[in-house]
């Protein structure tokens, strides 16, 4: 680990994984284009260096929460690739999204009039994907306003102002392939696919697909897939198979340099509360990582829970085996209450390590029950969370380093 001016800790990315998932995630889908979601700055991966690599591994297009991030991936990766953003309040900047071909998804009924008025401005066509909600029951069309949305698309289309190229939704449980709403938000995507082409718009994108749709439901790969947090190589459907059996692998290693080792008596309390306390003559160290950089608070140990899972002593490579006791690495728990800026964790009675020693919160592993190293899905299941907000909670004060050469910017 290269030091860090002022900050001794860091999440470094992979940018040949992000690449590799992508590839990934075609073979997966190979009858659709994939669209690699880079929401939330890359789901705190870092939105430019991780749109290039994905574009690198064979995404077509890439997609956008805010149009604020739709225009920063823009001016990252140039004119080529599609762009979607879908979430926005009126008031948005239409005109210059459109004016920078990013396609607008239009999820309510007032948006195709602010939609059309951005255009004009522009003095160019605006790219529009509707989105329906067929039972999520979040931002979408209902099937009730569906025909009066398409009678004033029609008039909008006719005059110029905008194009309907797309048609969207999003499921609500499909990391359960076997729920019954993912059947019937099928049926309801079906039958709105038939009533917009039958206005006389034919759809030259269908998608609906997440990453666990993706992974899961080839029926529902249609035009395009738009996977999110697979793209960084974490699984989300975690209960069914973890990354590598996806052909995934994380993206992300978030690793810090102990900041104290000390010998403390047994019986010592530590951290706020004292929900944990030393059973013997033992070594702390504290991690210079809290909630402050993103650490759950719901992932402290002793009383409080299992605790967060932290490799010491070594890399994943060094760990051992579930069950073989083999190995120089250990995989150690949050001791006592997350601070805003620390961690403490009892490193035991004969440890090794010192002040400015390595230790990994979670990285590049398929978790604690395959590999023996924690990944960020170890750390969701002990914050009683999902991985996706372990990863894009991190904090802006966690610096990004970039590792691989899949994307970077050309000299």
């Amino acid at each position: 680990m290269s030091t860090i001016p002022d900050y001794p800790a860091r999440a470094v990315v992979d940018l040949d994984a992000i690449r590799d998932n992508v590839r990934a995630l075609r073979a997966t889908a190979p009858t659709a284009q994939v669209m690699a979601v880079v929401k939330a700055d890359a789901y705190g991966h870092g939105l430019a260096p991780a749109a290039r690599a994905a574009l690198a591994g064979g995404a077509t297009w890439l997609g956008t929460a805010h149009g604020t991030e739709a225009l920063a991936v823009r001016a990252a990766v140039g004119p080529e690739p599609r762009v979607l953003t879908w979430l926005y309040a009126p008031g948005a900047p239409f005109a210059e999204l459109v004016r920078e071909d990013v396609d607008i998804a239009v999820a309510a009924p007032w948006a195709l009039d602010e939609v059309a008025d951005g255009a004009r401005a522009a003095g160019r066509t605006a790219r529009v994907h509707l989105k329906v909600d067929t039972g999520l029951g979040r931002n979408g069309i209902t099937p009730e306003d569906l025909p009066a949305v398409l009678d004033r698309a029609a008039a909008l289309q006719a005059d110029g102002a905008l194009a309907v190229i797309g048609l969207m939704s999003h499921f609500a449980i499909a990391d359960e392939p076997d729920d019954p709403s993912v059947k019937m938000q099928t049926h309801a995507f079906e039958d709105a696919i038939r009533i917009v082409e039958g206005a006389g718009m034919p759809l030259e994108v269908r998608h609906i697909a997440n990453s666990a749709a993706t992974l899961t439901n080839p029926a529902a790969h249609y035009d395009l897939v738009r996977p999110g947090i697979a793209v960084y190589g974490l699984s989300p459907v975690p209960h069914l198979g973890a990354p590598g059996d996806y052909g995934l692998r994380p993206a992300m290693t978030l690793e810090a340099r102990l900041a104290t080792v000390k010998r403390v008596p047994a019986g010592r309390g530590v951290s706020y509360g004292h929900f944990y306390t030393t059973t013997q003559d033992t070594v702390l160290g504290v991690i210079p990582l809290g909630y402050g950089d993103g650490i759950p608070r719901h992932a402290s140990g002793g009383s409080l829970g299992p605790g967060g899972p932290v490799l010491v002593g070594g890399g994943v490579d060094d760990v051992a085996a579930p069950g073989t006791g083999l190995g120089t690495a250990r995989v150690l728990r949050v001791a006592g209450r997350v601070c805003m800026d620390q961690v403490m964790l009892d490193l035991g009675p004969y440890a090794p390590e010192q002040a400015g020693d390595v230790v990994t919160l979670f990285g590049a592993s398929d978790g604690l029950t395959r590999a023996g190293a924690p990944n960020a899905e170890d750390w969701a299941q002990a914050a009683g969370t999902i991985s996706y907000e372990i990863v894009t909670r991190l904090g802006a004060r966690v610096p990004r380093v970039y590792a691989g050469t899949a994307g970077r910017e050309t000299a």
